[in-house]
């Protein structure tokens, strides 16, 4: 998930402070809503700690009936790269089999592209990539070439299909 739309309103807030703005305060939960509808539920939720996606991530968890505490950050999804969120993904523990990260562009776009081949020119803010991987642990993600199940954002088709 590439975090909703954030504030700009605030020039010297620090960038990890920038908050979500109010069209990205609808369009969380309405894309959260979206995934629930069509049967979408991760078993872990990670986010980057920057407030933007920590509140995508709260919203959308709300939506799933998740509650906000149990929403894990990870400093690797603020700005370490498509690297940094692989090796976060190559960390979680396998008894986790559907998980969501919340992290920034252009990370999202990047890592949709290098897992599954993508093709995804540009992910808008709070679009959502769902990507398969036939492996047995998240250990072997780097190995293991996925596949884009679905995709959707605000404005687009209101299902998760490609």
């Amino acid at each position: 998930v590439r975090h909703a739309k954030s504030s700009w309103k605030e020039a010297e807030q620090a960038d990890i402070d920038r908050p979500l703005n109010k069209r990205g305060l609808a369009n969380a939960p309405a894309m959260g809503e979206r995934l629930n509808l069509q049967g979408h539920k991760p078993d872990l939720i990670i986010s980057s700690p920057a407030a933007r996606a920590l509140s995508t991530a709260r919203c959308i968890a709300g939506e799933l009936n998740i509650d906000s505490s149990e929403i894990v950050t990870n400093d690797s999804l603020y700005f370490s790269g498509s690297l940094g969120t692989q090796y976060c993904l190559q960390s979680i523990d396998d008894e986790y089999r559907e998980v969501m990260i919340v992290g920034h562009n252009p990370t999202t776009t990047s890592l949709a592209n290098q897992l599954a081949d993508a093709g995804i020119v540009n992910m808008p803010t709070c679009a959502i990539a769902i990507i398969g991987f036939e492996m047995a642990s998240w250990a072997d993600l780097s190995l293991t070439p996925g596949r884009l199940l679905g995709y959707d954002y605000p404005k687009g088709s209101g299902e998760f299909r490609l």
